[in-house]
C-alpha cells in the first residue's frame, strides 16, 4: 500500500488514510468477506468532490474504486484512491413526469419511502438496503422484473465523472450511456441517476415455505407452474438449510427448506387463484402470502438486513428441465461439501424485451437465473472448487451467467469470467469504448471490461 501521496485533492468532504480515525469505519461496507484497503479514501459530498477525486487519480496514476453500501463488492481495492459516495442521498421525485433523480449514495428504502409518497414506485430490487446506482449499474434485476423488465431499462438520465475528469450527462442513445447500464462501474463514477417510477401502490406477494420433505416436490410444482404465468406474476424459488440460531424463527430454525417468493402485480383475487397450484404442493411451514403496501415488499424476499460475509456464482438458464433441476439440487441440497443459499428466479416476460439501444444486458432470452450464494473461502480453494463444481454441473443448460449476480472470489474475476456475462458482439463494443473513455483502466476493481480495441 502506499504510504507516500502526493498533494491532496481539494474536495469538500472528508479524507481518511490508512490508521486515521474514521478510516475504518468509512470503508466498511455491507459485504464483510472482502474489504477495501485504499491509500485513500474521498468521502465525497457532491459530483465537484468526486469530479475533483477523479482527476486527482488520473494525475497521479492511481486506481479508483467506489462504494456506497458495499452490498455488490466484486473486487476489492488494495491501493489507490475509494471514492464513497454514502453521503450523496438527495432525491428529487416529479411525480407528473414519473421520475426520481437519485444521488449516488442513495439506497433502496429512501426511494420506495420517496416515491411512494406520490403514489408511485421504482423498480427496486430484493434488499431494502442496496445502493440504487449500483443496482442500476448491474442492470437491476428486480422484484417485479417479469412485469416491468431491467430497471437499467427505464433510466432517463445519467450524470457520470469519465476517466479525464469531466462530469457528463448522458442520455438514452448514446453509446456510453448504454455501456454504463450492466458493467457495474467500468466506465466511470455515476453521481446521480434519473430513473422511471410506476403507479403502484400495492402488490399481491409473500412467501410460501416448504419442509425438508417437501424441497423436492416443490421445486418441480414451481417449476411446472412457471410454464404458462401472466407477466404480471414474478417468482423465485431459493433452497437451504437454516441455521440452527436463536435468531431464526423457531418453525424454521435448523430445517432444510424450500421457499417460494411471490410478486403479483394484479389483483389479490387472482393472486390467489394463480398461486392455487403451489399451496396444492402441501403444507407450508410458512404462508404470508396477501396484498400488501409496497413499502412492505422487502418482506417478500426477506434479504438479510445485517452485514455479513458471502461470495456468489450463477447460471443463465434458457429453459429449466428436469435434469437441470436435479442438478440444482444435486449441488445445492443438505449433501453439499459447502453450505449454500441456492436459488432460481423466473425470468422471462418483459425481461425477453430489447432494451434501449447499447444498454449492456445480455442473455434477454434466459428463462432463469440460477444463483449459489456461499460463504467465503474459509480453507484453501474449498469454495472456489464448488463453485466450479455448480458450473460445470449446468453447462449443458448455460447460456452465461449475470455478471452482477458474481460476488467476491475476486481472484477468480479474469477476463473469462467478464466476457461470458455478455454476447461477444457486446463484449467487443463494450472493450472499444473502455479503449476510449478509459484507456489507462482507472476504474478496474470490478469484473473488469480491459481497452482493447481489437
Amino acid at each position: 500500500m502506499t504510504n507516500t501521496l502526493p498533494e491532496l485533492p481539494e474536495v469538500t468532504g472528508p479524507l481518511f488514510r490508512p490508521g486515521a480515525p474514521g478510516y475504518d469505519e468509512e470503508i466498511a461496507g455491507f459485504q464483510t468477506a472482502y474489504t477495501h484497503r485504499p491509500a485513500l479514501v474521498v468521502g465525497a459530498l457532491h459530483a465537484e468532490d468526486v469530479r475533483s477525486a477523479v482527476e486527482y487519480a488520473a494525475r497521479h496514476g492511481l486506481p479508483v474504486s467506489v462504494q456506497a453500501t458495499g452490498h455488490g463488492l466484486s473486487v476489492a481495492a488494495d491501493d489507490g484512491v475509494l471514492i464513497s459516495t454514502r453521503r450523496m442521498r438527495e432525491i428529487t421525485v416529479d411525480p407528473d413526469a414519473r421520475t426520481a433523480r437519485v444521488g449516488a449514495g442513495v439506497q433502496a428504502e429512501a426511494l420506495i419511502e420517496a416515491a411512494g409518497a406520490h403514489g408511485l414506485a421504482p423498480l427496486n430490487g430484493s434488499s431494502p438496503s442496496v445502493g440504487v446506482v449500483g443496482y442500476h449499474l448491474g442492470g437491476g434485476l428486480g422484484i417485479l422484473a417479469r412485469t416491468f423488465g431491467y430497471a437499467a431499462d427505464h433510466v432517463r438520465a445519467i450524470e457520470l465523472v469519465t476517466a479525464d475528469g469531466r462530469l457528463r450527462r448522458l442520455t438514452p442513445g448514446e453509446d456510453l450511456f448504454g455501456a454504463v447500464l450492466g458493467t457495474g462501474g467500468n466506465y466511470g463514477v455515476v453521481t446521480a441517476l434519473e430513473v422511471e417510477l410506476f403507479p403502484i401502490a400495492a402488490v399481491y406477494g409473500g412467501r410460501l415455505i416448504f419442509d425438508a420433505g417437501l424441497v423436492e416436490p416443490a421445486l418441480e410444482g414451481w417449476r411446472q407452474w412457471t410454464w404458462d404465468l401472466p407477466e404480471e406474476m414474478t417468482s423465485a424459488i431459493t433452497v437451504m438449510a437454516m441455521p440452527d440460531l436463536p435468531v431464526i424463527p423457531e418453525p424454521l430454525r435448523g430445517r432444510y427448506i424450500a421457499t417460494v417468493n411471490i410478486a403479483y402485480t394484479g389483483s389479490g383475487s387472482d393472486g390467489e387463484r394463480l398461486v392455487a397450484p403451489l399451496r396444492a404442493i402441501g403444507p407450508r411451514l410458512t404462508d404470508d402470502l396477501r396484498v400488501m403496501p409496497y413499502v412492505d415488499t422487502h418482506t417478500i424476499h426477506s434479504d438479510p438486513p445485517f452485514p455479513h460475509a458471502y461470495t456468489a456464482t450463477n447460471a443463465l438458464l434458457p429453459e429449466l428441465t428436469v435434469d437441470a433441476a436435479q442438478a440444482f439440487l444435486d449441488v445445492a441440497g443438505p449433501a453439499s461439501p459447502v453450505p449454500v443459499v441456492a436459488g432460481i428466479r423466473h425470468l422471462g416476460g418483459a425481461l425477453r424485451r430489447p432494451g434501449p439501444a447499447n444498454v449492456a444486458v445480455d442473455h434477454r432470452d434466459a428463462e432463469y437465473l440460477a444463483r449459489f450464494i456461499t460463504g467465503p473461502e474459509t480453507d484453501g480453494t474449498a469454495v472456489g472448487d464448488h463453485h466450479d463444481l455448480i458450473a460445470k454441473a449446468l453447462s449443458s443448460w448455460a447460456v452465461g451467467h449475470s455478471p452482477t449476480f458474481l460476488y467476491g472470489a475476486g481472484d477468480r474475476a479474469d477476463e473469462a469470467q467478464t466476457r461470458a456475462g455478455y454476447t461477444p458482439a457486446t463484449y467487443r463494443r463494450l472493450a472499444a469504448l473502455k479503449s476510449d473513455t478509459d484507456p489507462a483502466n482507472l476504474f478496474r476493481f470490478n469484473r473488469n471490461i480491459r481497452p482493447n480495441r481489437s
